[in-house]
């Protein structure tokens, strides 16, 4: 081989003897042929590949750049430039001397590179990129392979004259131009046309070596340290990375997969079928099915009680996801795997120069010239090591996010086509967690799961290069190893046992929270709050039982692993010592092995990490899994064929709401002709809202079918608003016709409720509605569904939340014969019987089954059920109706100029609409709000510059994203919590350590030159044993120092966790109610899970990893500063760079991290709000709209993860560029003093810089993931400083068994709801004796609701007074007042937790006094049909009770209360007229000697009240007995008029 290149080069190809002197250099023949041929080899090789865009592209080639042309011309010079040598070579070639080959053939060899090299350039306009990272790689290769020619040539002119002058000067110009070129292709090369892409991602038009060193996120970075970043300053997410691309490849993938993983689930039923089968082999087959279904009921039953046991629920399709999301990414598996592979490589060889290094200090003979070449190595080395890790880490963690992406999608896709079983099985909060921590969990295992393969190799790579340093002495340490996997594996296992506990607990605890933030109107009224806390505060209880638990657990692993390292090097060294005398520890051996022991540390330590969190994931993709491999929608039984003339037809329905549950609709057949209006009616829980939840499609069917021709509209029985502007939810996605959407608002009695609205159709509606009143809210649904134009409307219930007259109203302008949707099918479930003789067709149900049906005459004639319902409750609402006729009509008349309004309907006032109708009408300080944090638009809108908006028009308020930088007090809060002499203990522990670690390394680096000292004699005895001795104890002591700081530090953060979240939780049910009206739960609730979940986890783990970082980099500079005390020189300029760019990643960082943080709250209440509407959604087919809307929210948040990943390897690249100087430095200077060091310091030396690189790293990365951690405690300190409402309980008692009469006096009272708006209730005096039975009435607006939330104190009087019996209510505590008054709310809600719980949470009652007012509320029966009695659980919010029943459950709690004070808040809405009426005579027979206030929506009901009292715009306008009232022509009469009442004859009620 070598002769044949001898020949081709005309010269010697290769003679070591050219080495083995002071001023080596190599061979020409070598530096003509390999140093050519290597980089040209590597292009073309890759280069064919770059040429593909060419072939392929259908695009258009972008325009011509500078830059463009800058690099054509060099290419082309350099072409010029091999010319011009072929030609030389062919001029000089003669007969006499032939010029070698090798002149002939390079040349033409980089014609053709140099043609390749042009069309490469121009094929790369195809691309958006338009830099080629294989020329970027060629030019470095060409110019490091160039530098050796360059010198031998400089060198050789210097010496002697240049013998071959053209070929001199043609080498240099080739070299500049090629110089020139790589610096060219450093930046990056934008086209005007991919202008626009680049400003929302520069990422895309990145230079490659811009794309390597991430100096493209530069200018954010710097953005960053100058102001705050917003969510519109990070760059956009390129298409690929978006959530709908990311999610189309995961759902194809999952369909396979999941498919797959059902037959598996079949086959495993069908074994265990057969299983069955032969115990039962004697049984007929049929008796053997039954068994089959009875076992599988049984332990349902048994569960149901007792939910803690970890046992799986039903069996589900398994091991699909981790398949599918391998599948999906594995383009990013592999090429994370390649880089690893790189770096893992380079990792070993960092050892290997140290040995060398070591080995060239330590003998006189070496040339100085190894020395500067092995420096330079390690140099580039670590270099090269650090782009590949960056890499590598970058694409892990994008991997990360969007499997985290694609998971959040697929929830949120699943949530929407869940069949209603599945449903059940979860709740709301589960969902959300699932969403929160189970695809977190994901996003935090895919950063590391490379390391699953990469650590054994690692480990398995350091086994064989220590064995090569010490040999068979290695084992020890490996014993060592093997010795500590089964700890670690039985540590995992109780970790694991542990973590399984504390999600039950955790999830247990979001639940209750989000009931409590739920239901705390209802809490404060009637003084529970006591009672929740408790159950929250035992909850928690238990989840930091196991958390200390789990904290003790950590501490041990961490001990185990800080002594692995030491252990195993001390056994090695101790063994190799002492096995054999010859054997002595010398520099080069104790160095390289302890440099390969520190590679050894970082798989050890990760290993087990990784273990851990892929037992976490287990966990948590059984979760996924249940719930994504659930039960779809089964929708098979909603038939859509074309059948003539009809358009809903029920075939012998039978639906049930579960599988295997009682039928809640029976054999079901009707036949609902095009255009009709059907009434369904029934009593209370006869399968009304069940008929309509089967034609949804929302039951499990039976039997039978329904067939459905056309689209529907669905009005829910409990309406259900999004969080956007009232416009935004009539139009539900739906293009504006402003024509129709002005009718349909008219027709739907909205005009009125704009008026009233700060906004109008702007203003912004509040989570769940809540500044809506209900019939507002009802309307809205109505208003919503008439707007879509749907064919058939199925309307729940409608009318019951709005009073009479608006009832009415809508009745004629939509509904009925002559309304706005006369020629659609309307089926509509009713409660009202004035409605009735004017529908075509009625449905009257009994339980579950249709016990007749016809029209309103056919069914009277009938004399069924029907006709005796009508006769008891039909009279007095017949007169009404009849008597009101003439007066609408002549209201008519008079209106006609414009346009009949209905009056504007008395709905039940909510604090917060009340708020906003003031603000409306003030607006003295123009608040302009930031956008809400909900518009998914908010982008777009940011960008026109909304007008300024009006006060009050904007409730929501955006959540503060804390700026700047976190400020020192939080970090003195934190370690208040912790307490002071934990924390002064724990820094101690950790000090001690880091002192014991320093002088481990020193008696190290004495041992080893021992080996010079006592060269050729033989090694004393007890020197030995001291050596060993010594550095045996001090390695001991560090890892017990250790033990000693975590176990400390583990109580105190368990303290810690139970001080902020007792602070924040007793704080937050402190809060008056305006807080929550303000504030979205979702922003609370993250408060509970988020933020306390980090300060239980997070904190603790970081502040840990802060403190040793810090000692260890301290440590480390004072050991180089030893060997080589002019490195102190270097400290400081790296320090202030050091310092610099800390300043400037940090505040961008943190700031990222806030982002994040308040960009995920949307998702998440997004999420929730669409499992609440999901039957509306699902009814008029809105999943596409929701999906993508998720999609929209989902991009925000996880530009914002991508941003702060790429800032994070942004700070590594150059920390780690900045750590591999320090390594460079420290080999130079001992290279520089070579002849005054010791082997055994130059090796400390230099393998403490090796590292440190990682260890400075790694202080950053602590200290901001402490600053953004930290943020937590600042988030839930900022709720625990909310004010709070008055105490609850003060030094003045009320006396015992106050109010005793119930005598209430109004002393000129004024209120009003925030101290900038005006006064809603001016000055109210008046008497209510003991009692007395008094309506309160008035128009919307009026001040209603105000005076029961002034009579609960939940409004504050801002003058005037309120007595009961003598006692000022407002120098009472709040509990003392609010116990002794009983309200019945206008809607009942229930919580999670038995039946017993929601009626006496206290358990303050007896069983008997319960049953007894469960018999009063006609409950009796029905709880004693259900087979846990009391103890039936109630779901959550109460959805296993229908509305009614909720209702009644209502009505038992104030029964049981038996207050002297009743408030009844109009709570007849729900409800049909025989529980309505069951309610009224309960409440009047045994509430007769109580003080009772009705606050009135529907007169008839209080018409034989003691007294009236009127409102009208806070003011009172008449205050007398109704039949006084209706004589005076005032305002009484004149709603009396509108309701149709005008004598007290009309009303038998």
């Amino acid at each position: 081989m070598s002769a044949a290149l001898d020949e081709f080069c005309g010269s010697v190809f290769w003679n070591a003897s050219y080495l083995a002197r002071p001023d080596a250099d190599l061979p020409v023949c070598f530096q003509q042929t390999v140093l050519v041929w290597v980089p040209l080899g590597f292009f073309w090789i890759l280069a064919p590949w770059q040429l593909l865009p060419m072939c392929r592209s259908r695009t258009k080639k972008s325009s011509v750049t500078k830059l463009y042309i800058i690099k054509q011309v060099l290419a082309t010079l350099l072409m010029l430039t091999a010319v011009a040598e072929l030609a030389l070579a062919f001029v000089e070639d003669t007969e006499q001397n032939p010029l070698p080959a090798v002149l002939y053939t390079n040349p033409s060899l980089y014609i053709a590179t140099w043609l390749l090299v042009l069309l490469i350039h121009d094929a790369r306009r195809f691309c958006l990129c338009r830099d080629s990272g294989v020329l970027f790689c060629f030019w470095v290769l060409s110019l490091l392979c160039g530098i050796l020619p360059f010198q031998s040539l400089l060198r050789r002119a210097l010496q002697e004259p240049i013998s071959d002058v053209p070929r001199f000067v043609l080498f240099f110009i080739f070299y500049g131009l090629q110089l020139l070129l790589f610096l060219v292709s450093g930046f990056s090369d934008i086209a005007p046309e991919t202008k626009e892409i680049t400003k929302k991602n520069p990422e895309v038009t990145a230079s490659f070596l811009s794309f390597v060193t991430f100096e493209w996120y530069t200018s954010t970075v710097f953005k960053g340290y100058r102001k705050p970043l917003e969510v519109e300053d990070v760059w956009e997410l390129k298409d690929k990375e978006k959530t709908r691309a990311l999610y189309t490849a995961f759902e194809k993938n999952m369909r396979t997969a999941v498919k797959k993983a059902q037959a598996e689930l079949e086959k495993r039923k069908r074994k265990r079928r057969r299983r069955e089968g032969d115990r039962g082999n004697n049984m007929s087959k049929a008796q053997s099915q039954d068994v089959l279904v009875l076992e599988e009921k049984q332990p349902k039953k048994k569960k149901k009680g007792k939910k803690e046991d970890g046992s799986p629920r039903k069996d589900f399709p398994r091991g699909w996801l981790v398949k599918t999301l391998c599948k999906t990414f594995w383009r990013n598996l592999l090429m994370s795997v390649v880089f690893k592979l790189v770096h893992d490589g380079l990792v070993f060889v960092s050892p290997q120069l140290l040995k060398l290094l070591i080995a060239f200090v330590s003998d006189e003979e070496s040339f100085v010239w190894q020395g500067y070449l092995y420096a330079i190595l390690l140099f580039l080395t670590a270099l090269v090591q650090s782009l590949c890790l960056q890499q590598y880490f970058s694409l892990c963690f994008q991997l990360g996010i969007n499997v985290r992406a694609s998971l959040i999608a697929a929830i949120y896709k699943k949530a929407l086509t869940m069949s209603s079983t599945t449903r059940k099985e979860s709740t709301v909060g589960e969902t959300v967690n699932l969403m929160s921590a189970d695809a977190q969990r994901f996003m935090d295992m895919t950063n590391f799961v490379h390391q699953l393969w990469s650590s054994p190799l690692q480990i398995i790579l350091s086994i064989v290069f220590l064995w090569g340093e010490l040999g068979p002495s290695v084992l020890a340490g490996i014993a060592v190893m093997v010795l500590l996997i089964p700890i670690n594996g039985f540590l995992v296992a109780k970790a694991k046992t542990i973590q399984v506990k504390n999600m039950k607990n955790k999830d247990e605890r979001m639940k209750m929270m989000s009931e409590i933030l739920n239901g705390i109107k209802i809490l404060k009224l009637f003084a529970w709050e006591p009672s929740f806390e408790k159950r929250v505060n035992e909850i928690r209880a238990l989840e930091l039982k196991n958390l200390v638990n789990f904290s003790y657990l950590q501490s041990i692993s961490i001990f185990v692993f800080t002594c692995a390292p030491f252990l195993v090097s001390l056994a090695s060294f101790a063994v190799y010592v002492l096995v054999d005398e010859n054997n002595i520890l010398d520099a080069q051996k104790a160095f390289t092995a302890i440099s390969l022991f520190n590679v050894l540390r970082f798989p050890m330590a990760m290993l087990p990490l990784v273990l851990s969190s892929l037992v976490q994931t287990n966990v948590s993709t059984a979760r996924l899994e249940r719930y994504l491999g659930g039960e779809d929608m089964d929708t098979s039984a909603i038939h859509h064929n074309p059948i003539a003339g009809s358009a809903v037809r029920f075939s012998e329905a039978t639906f049930t709401w579960e599988q295997d549950g009682n039928a809640a609709i029976r054999d079901v057949t009707l036949d609902i002709v095009p255009g009709s209006l059907v009434a369904v009616v029934g009593a209370v829980g006869s399968g009304k809202s069940s008929l309509v939840s089967a034609m949804l499609g929302e039951m499990e069917n039976v039997k039978g079918h329904i067939n459905i021709q056309g689209s529907l509209a669905y009005v829910p029985q409990q309406a259900w608003i999004q969080n956007a502007t009232l416009k935004d939810n009539i139009l539900f996605g739906s293009e504006l016709d402003e024509a129709r959407y002005q009718q349909v608002i008219k027709a739907c009695a909205l005009l009125p409720d704009l008026a009233l609205l700060p906004a109008g159709d702007q203003t912004e509606i509040g989570e769940k509605g809540i500044n809506l009143s209900g019939g507002q809210k009802q309307r809205v649904s109505l208003a919503r569904a008439v707007y879509s134009n749907a064919d058939i409307y199925i309307l729940d219930d409608p009318l019951s939340a709005v009073d009479a007259h608006v009832g009415k109203y809508l009745f004629e302008h939509v509904l009925g014969p002559k309304g706005l949707l006369q020629n659609k099918t309307r089926i509509l479930v009713t409660h009202g019987i004035s409605f009735l003789p004017q529908v075509d067709n009625i449905v009257v149900l009994v339980a579950g089954a249709v016990s007749e049906h016809g029209s309103y005459s056919t069914l009277l004639a009938n004399r069924g059920a029907f006709a005796q319902f009508l006769n008891t409750y039909g009279s007095q609402e017949e007169n009404a109706s009849e008597k009101n006729t003439p007066a609408v009509a002549s209201a008519g008349d008079q209106e006609q100029g414009d346009e009949d309004e209905p009056c504007v309907e008395e709905g039940p006032e909510d604090v917060v609409t009340m708020t906003l109708k003031r603000e409306a009408s003030i607006r003295q300080r123009d608040f302009s709000h930031s956008l809400s944090k909900n518009s998914t638009n908010s982008l777009e809108k940011a960008q026109e510059e909304p007008p300024k908006k009006l006060k009050g028009q904007q409730l929501i308020e955006k959540e503060n994203v804390e700026t700047g930088k976190v400020k020192f007090s939080m970090y003195l809060r934190y370690l208040r919590a912790v307490g002071l002499w934990y924390s002064f203990w724990v820094a101690m522990g950790y000090v001690a350590q880091y002192v014991a670690y320093v002088g481990t390394n020193l008696w190290l680096s004495a041992w080893t030159d021992d080996a010079q000292h006592y060269l050729n004699q033989t090694y004393p005895v007890e020197q030995r044993d001291l050596r060993i001795g010594v550095f045996g104890a001090l390695g001991v002591s560090q890892a017990l120092f250790l033990l000693f700081a975590t176990i400390l530090s583990a109580q105190g953060a368990v303290r810690a966790s139970r001080v902020l979240h007792q602070q924040l939780l007793s704080n937050i049910l402190r809060v008056p109610m305006s807080f929550f009206d303000t504030t979205p739960t979702g922003r609370i609730v993250n408060r509970f899970a988020k933020d306390i979940f980090t300060i239980d986890e997070t904190i603790p783990m970081s502040f840990r990893s802060w403190l040793s970082c810090f000692m260890a980099i301290i440590s480390t500079l004072l050991m180089i500063s030893l060997a080589t005390p002019f490195f102190a020189l270097v400290i400081i300029p790296l320090s202030i760079f050091y310092y610099f760019v800390l300043r400037f990643y940090v505040s961008t960082s943190r700031q990222l991290r806030r982002l994040d943080s308040v960009t995920r709250s949307p998702i998440y209440s997004h999420f929730g709000e669409t499992v609440s509407g999901l039957s509306v959604i699902r009814a008029y087919g809105h999943q596409e709209r929701f999906l993508q809307q998720n999609e929209n929210t989902m991009d925000i948040n996880q530009k914002t993860v991508y941003s702060w990943i790429i800032s994070n390897r942004w700070l590594a690249i150059r920390l780690e560029f900045v750590g591999s100087l320090v390594v460079f430095f420290s080999a130079l200077l001992a290279v520089i003093a070579k002849g005054t060091l010791e082997g055994g310091i130059v090796g400390l030396s230099v393998s403490s810089a090796l590292n440190v690189t990682q260890t400075l790293n790694w202080l950053v990365r602590t200290s901001s993931e402490l600053e953004t951690n930290i943020v937590a405690v600042e988030r839930v300190h900022e709720y625990t400083k909310v004010k709070n409402e008055a105490p609850w309980v003060t030094e003045k008692r009320p006396p015992r068994g106050w109010p005793s009469k119930g005598e209430i006096q109004f002393v000129d009272y004024k209120v009003r709801y925030r101290p900038e708006l005006e006064l809603v209730l001016q000055g109210i005096t008046c008497n209510i004796g003991s009692t007395e039975k008094v309506g309160v009435v008035g128009r919307t607006g009026a001040g209603k609701s105000s005076l029961t939330n002034c009579l609960f104190r939940v409004l504050e009087a801002a003058g005037g007074s309120i007595f009961i019996d003598e006692v000022d209510i407002a120098t009472i505590g709040l509990h003392d007042l609010r116990q002794n008054l009983t309200i019945i709310p206008q809607d009942p809600v229930l919580f999670t937790g038995t039946l017993r719980m929601n009626l006496d949470p206290f358990d303050q009652y007896t069983d008997e006094e319960v049953w007894k007012a469960l018999e009063l509320a006609h409950l009796k029966t029905y709880v004693q049909t259900l087979p846990e009695g009391l103890l039936h659980l109630v779901s959550e919010g109460g959805e296993n009770l229908s509305v009614g029943q909720r209702q009644l459950v209502c009505l038992a709690r104030a029964l049981l209360r038996k207050a002297k004070i009743l408030i009844l808040d109009e709570a007849t809405a729900a409800v049909d007229l025989e529980t309505d009426h069951l309610i009224q005579t309960t409440i009047r027979s045994e509430f007769a000697d109580c003080t009772v206030l009705t606050i009135a929506h529907r007169l008839h009901t209080i018409m034989d009240s003691n007294r009236v009292l009127v409102l009208q715009a806070g003011r009172i306008a008449e205050y007398d007995s109704p039949e006084e009232l209706l004589k005076k022509q005032g305002v009484f009469s004149s709603m009396a008029k509108d309701a149709g009442i005008t004598a007290m004859e009309s009303t038998s009620l």
